[in-house]
């Protein structure tokens, strides 16, 4: 005769065990959740730091979409270390960069936020960054539905009062659909010079661009508020090096008068008609002007 169990007693068995895989599931599931931390989510979308001499670079990559790619090159320098734009001014050594070893890649464009002016040591004027810098990069696929893995050689120079230069190479591939570095990436776009063009009835803008006598270019600037305003131009090749525009005295209310000298044309050629571009920096605003030399 088979013993009779009560029913509540045959359930214990049953529901101790039900109870310990639940347990079980929700300790795994906790688990997942804490080893899923925003740094490793990060380390997907951002290469580890190159560390150099008083400075870090890395590569940054923005989601998975579209034709063209965002990018970015992430640089990190010591207290009192600068690094140099894409002119450097008076003095430096502009950023080089080669993505020729990346695969599924056409095209990479480098954007350059506005830079800063500070005094070179030597009596003249420096254009560059200074703490940290995030330089956004366009990269072109050469087909759109294949992995895209970018690798850069970065060489580059940092400076207090000595300059040393500085080389890193890395890589990076974009996978993420939703990159964690997407935030970063656009506040470095927002800092990108906008095109705009002499006149533009913009706050801060050039009103006019005229020549002095052979060698002198004024540029007459509005900025209606005390804002310190910054103004650098480039000539039409590398090598041209012309001096950082000087601010030689206010007008009217409202403009600033710029001068440069046209130093530094390579020997042998004509300024008549070349193209220049002006970088004008105010407070939060900068835009970039292209003109040509009358």
């Amino acid at each position: 005769m088979t013993a009779m169990v009560p029913l509540s007693h045959r359930r214990a068995p049953m529901l101790r065990g039900a109870r310990s895989a639940a347990l079980f599931a929700l300790v795994a599931l906790l688990a997942a959740l804490t080893s899923f931390s925003p740094m490793e989510a990060r380390a997907q979308d951002a290469s580890p730091w190159q560390k150099g001499t008083h400075a870090a670079v890395r590569l940054l990559a923005g989601s998975r979409s579209g034709p063209v790619l965002l990018g970015g090159v992430a640089v990190q320098l010591d207290p009192g270390w600068k690094t140099y734009w894409r002119t450097p001014g008076d003095s430096g050594v502009p950023p080089r960069f080669d993505f020729s070893k990346s695969d599924n890649v056409e095209a990479v464009t480098v954007l350059w936020p506005a830079p800063t002016k500070f005094d070179d040591g030597g009596g003249g004027f420096s254009l560059g960054y200074h703490d940290q810098v995030v330089l956004p990069l366009r990269i072109v696929p050469k087909v759109n539905d294949k992995p895209v893995t970018l690798r850069a050689n970065i060489n580059y120079a940092v400076c207090e009062k000595i300059c040393i230069p500085v080389e890193a190479s890395t890589e990076l591939t974009f996978a993420s659909v939703a990159s964690t570095e997407d935030s970063v990436l656009f506040a470095a776009l927002d800092t990108v010079p906008k095109p705009a063009s002499v006149g533009d009835p913009n706050p801060l803008t050039i009103r006019d661009v005229k020549r002095e006598g052979k060698s002198t270019v004024l540029i007459d600037v509005l900025s209606p508020d005390a804002r310190t305003v910054n103004l650098f131009v480039e000539g039409p090749t590398p090598d041209w090096a012309l001096p950082v525009p000087k601010l030689v005295e206010h007008g009217p209310p409202g403009i600033k008068r710029f001068s440069f000298e046209l130093d530094g044309v390579p020997p042998g050629v004509n300024p008549e008609g070349a193209a220049l571009k002006l970088t004008l920096v105010g407070g939060d605003r900068s835009y970039e002007f292209n003109i040509n030399l009358e």
